[in-house]
């Protein structure tokens, strides 16, 4: 097996590729004057089962899922056996669901513009839903990195720090983080407007008074939802905020008003890479492609 390097996530995949031991190829990409992509392999794939590592999350991820599309064509061109996909931040997966008439299911456009590209096998980290990848016509599946960061906060000091999901439908977030921490487990109710995207949250029964309190997510985009979060953690007398999710999208000025919100500091991966990606997905993806290898 050999590790295509993407250029979104070339440091992470020199990362999975040292833990591994799997050959690292790299990838040359530009961009022409016209604004159209370029990808070249650096590396003999011939007769190989190649694995691409690119994130595809914003900003230009259009571009980053071209990069993709083109590095699993010329894995086959080059007579690569057989071509999977990591794809740590997984793009358009947020639509699923068909909710208003005329809309369309991106994320299943998606998935067959890759399968089309030549990829065979598709490894994302907690995408946003996980019946997105239902269906799918080869092998595809998403893996969580939250007892990853939680063990992140247990390393710094936090065990028993008490795991709150920003809504009942992530509960199960909270409760895998909270099987790392030990401590306690909530959430705080939240209804989103389907047209406007705006949210209304509020605390019932929660018990968080002088204690330390970590808000998991999958992804943070606006900041919205942690925002308020930490208004109501507050007024319910915790002691230190945090805020941990796989995905830092991190949009505008988003982690400045998580901050100034008194969130003490945003924890993210290298799934989305940034000042906040303070974990890293390398040993998770490294233990999953083993695993898969030695089927």
């Amino acid at each position: 097996m050999k590790i295509i390097s993407g250029p979104a996530s070339s440091e992470l995949a020199e990362r999975v590729a040292n833990i591994t031991g799997y050959q690292s190829v790299p990838v040359v990409s530009k961009i022409f004057p016209d604004g159209e992509l370029y990808v070249r392999l650096e590396g003999n794939v011939s007769g190989e089962e190649v694995v691409i590592i690119q994130t595809t999350c914003p900003p230009m991820q259009d571009s980053k899922l071209f990069q993709l599309a083109f590095m699993a064509d010329a894995a086959k061109c080059a007579g690569a056996n057989k071509v999977m996909a990591v794809v740590p931040y997984f793009a358009y997966a947020r639509q699923d669901k068909l909710f208003l008439l005329g809309e369309g299911m991106s994320v299943g456009t998606i998935v067959r513009m890759l399968g089309a590209a030549g990829i065979e096998g598709l490894l994302t980290v907690n995408i946003h839903s996980a019946s997105a990848l239902s269906g799918v016509p080869f092998f595809a599946r998403s893996v969580s990195a939250i007892s990853v960061l939680a063990a992140y906060f247990v390393d710094k000091g936090y065990a028993e720090a008490y795991a709150l999901a920003p809504d009942k439908g992530a509960m199960y977030i909270a409760q895998e983080a909270q099987q790392v921490l030990g401590g306690g487990v909530g959430y705080l109710s939240k209804v989103r407007d389907r047209y406007t995207g705006q949210t209304e949250q509020s605390a019932e029964g929660l018990d968080v008074e002088g204690k330390t309190v970590i808000v998991f997510d999958d992804i943070i985009s606006t900041g919205g939802t942690i925002v308020g979060a930490a208004k109501i953690l507050k007024e319910q007398g915790a002691e230190r905020v945090f805020a941990a999710c796989v995905h830092p999208l991190l949009i505008g000025d988003a982690a400045k008003r998580i901050l100034d919100a008194g969130v003490e500091d945003i924890v993210g991966t290298d799934s989305v890479p940034g000042p906040y990606s303070k974990v890293s997905l390398a040993p998770l993806i490294s233990r999953q492609l083993k695993a898969l290898d030695s089927v």
